[in-house]
């Protein structure tokens, strides 16, 4: 992911966001189910993950369903490009091991081009071919461009309100305006928490911004961007479990956890460690991909 990208990140404060004391309302009031974690990466169509999590003379065709023995998510980011086909999507279904969870991309021409008026069935359509993943639908995430603001609060109203119900959703904010000291402005927090729809976080080194604290339902959507496994991204993931262990204390349901790496190289190798360490903290049982790694936080690549 480009987006907030830094060459040098030696002065970036990589400390989370305060609590946001709404956040709290919301998940007390959808206390209930027991805490469910889903961790992922942005593709499985990576050649330079054969010998890593996938087997040497693995073919293409086959990566994805080698790619959901090592994560149970996967952060669907070719529905963003254009609307995927009923058939590929029954395709990717059942490649996929019992409990994985798609969570499908807006495409661009809603999201971007159209902005989110006009051709509201082509929003319908999106819906309708997400649902055929049926139990292997995840969360389907909205990413307003940065030009989309405040001023265009209205548009942002009408979708959501028009929007199926039965999809879940999370919508990521990426214009400054939008936050306040890395808080969702009230207007967007009440939309939002009002219709179950929730929020994309993205730990990003040059937006320090869009990695807010403002959850408006039970499920909490992380997108990581890490730096080549650099010291702080195990920092920084360390942090995210204590904050998690925070949320779900006050009822978090929900977590999909999707971690990008410089070209998605090393993506598998931080997703595992926030695979251990969910497992530890949590009481959890997701599978490990098998990456050779030693203790104490860094990983052996080589």
């Amino acid at each position: 992911m480009k987006f907030g990208k830094l060459q040098d990140i030696s002065q970036v404060d990589f400390s989370l966001a305060a609590p946001d004391p709404r956040s709290r309302e919301v998940l007390q009031s959808s206390a209930g189910e027991a805490f469910r974690a889903y961790v992922g990466c942005p593709v499985w169509g990576n050649k330079d993950w054969i010998g890593k999590i996938y087997p040497t003379g693995a073919k293409p065709a086959d990566f994805l369903s080698y790619y959901a023995h090592s994560f149970n998510t996967i952060e669907l980011n070719s529905t963003h490009y254009g609307m995927p086909k009923a058939e590929t999507l029954l395709k990717w279904k059942e490649q996929v091991t019992p409990g994985f969870e798609f969570c499908p991309k807006f495409p661009q021409e809603i999201s971007h081009y159209q902005k989110l008026t006009g051709r509201p069935e082509r929003t319908l359509l999106f819906c309708e071919r997400i649902g055929l993943l049926e139990e292997k639908l995840g969360c389907a995430f909205l990413q307003l461009p940065p030009t989309f603001g405040p001023e265009q609060f209205q548009r942002l109203q009408r979708f959501v309100m028009d929007f199926p119900p039965h999809i879940p959703l999370a919508v990521e904010f990426r214009h400054p305006a939008w936050f306040e000291n890395r808080h969702l402005i009230p207007q967007a927090f009440s939309l939002l928490s009002a219709h179950g729809v929730g929020t994309v976080i993205s730990d990003v080194s040059g937006r320090r911004d869009v990695s807010h604290a403002s959850l408006t339902n039970a499920t909490a959507m992380i997108r990581f961007v890490g730096n080549q496994l650099h010291p702080t991204d195990f920092s920084r993931m360390d942090a995210w479990m204590d904050r998690l262990q925070h949320w779900v204390e006050q009822g978090l349901q929900k977590l999909y956890l999707f971690v990008h790496e410089p070209d998605d190289l090393y993506a598998p190798d931080i997703g595992k460690y926030a695979i251990e360490q969910l497992n530890q903290r949590f009481g959890l049982d997701l599978p490990l991909p098998a990456i050779p790694h030693q203790s104490g936080g860094q990983m052996t690549l080589f």
